[in-house]
């Protein structure tokens, strides 16, 4: 059997930590910064930990992960 590939993108995207959950960067902070409260841009800050459910999704696409 051939090896499974990893999409691309998710490898870009995400990282697994020790414990198997996924460090994402945090949504919404490319452009239109203007109108985003300044709380917004804060809580934003650094990498924060994928959700339960939407860990099950994006591991489909990393098979080695």
């Amino acid at each position: 059997m051939p090896k499974m590939k990893t999409k691309s993108s998710v490898k870009k995207r995400f990282k697994v930590t020790a414990t198997g959950k996924l460090k994402v960067q945090a949504a919404g902070k490319r452009h239109m910064m203007i109108k985003r409260s300044n709380k917004f841009i804060r809580n934003a800050r650094g990498t924060m930990v994928l959700s339960d459910p939407d860990t099950k999704i994006v591991k489909k696409f990393m098979p080695y992960g």
